[in-house]
Parts: C-alpha cells; structure tokens; sequence
C-alpha cells in the first residue's frame, strides 16, 4: 500500500505549479516515498526495531497529510478521489 501512496502522490504532483519544485513538491514526495522505505527498512530488523520503523512510517503519513492539506488551501491541485 505504500508505494501505491507514492505513485499516486507522485502523478498528483505533476499538478503542482513548477515554481512549488523546491517547496511543498520536495517536502510532499520526501514523505510519500519515507512511508513504505521505513516499512522496508524495518522489515529486516528485529520485531522490536520493526515497530520503531513503523512508527516513523506512521509519522510521515501524518506529515504527508498535514503537506497535502496545505497545498489544497494553497489551490496547487483539485482534490480527487484515491485508487
């Protein structure tokens, strides 16, 4: 599933307004791609370190939101329903 989150963040900010590239753009796909690289990292890890990646994970998709929230208000995309 996170990686289908990164894809589809991925096409959405092909919306986004060149000048946001070093922004919100930058910010947006460094959580997207954080959230199924922390579950991979962990998953080679012992179950308690395995958590602990999780929920950096978690903590990303938090922030993905938080960054996509923003970028709404900002006008930089239309929302859209998700796969």
């Amino acid at each position: 599933m996170g990686i289908e989150i990164a894809d589809e963040v991925y096409r959405l900010l092909e919306q986004f307004p060149t000048e946001e590239k070093f922004g919100l753009v930058s910010q947006i796909s460094r959580s997207s791609v954080s959230i199924p690289s922390n579950i991979a990292e962990g998953s080679a890890m012992t179950d308690q370190s395995f958590n602990h990646y999780v929920n950096i994970a978690l903590g990303s998709s938090f922030e993905l939101v938080t960054q996509l929230i923003i970028a709404e208000k900002k006008e930089l995309y239309k929302r859209t329903k998700f796969k």
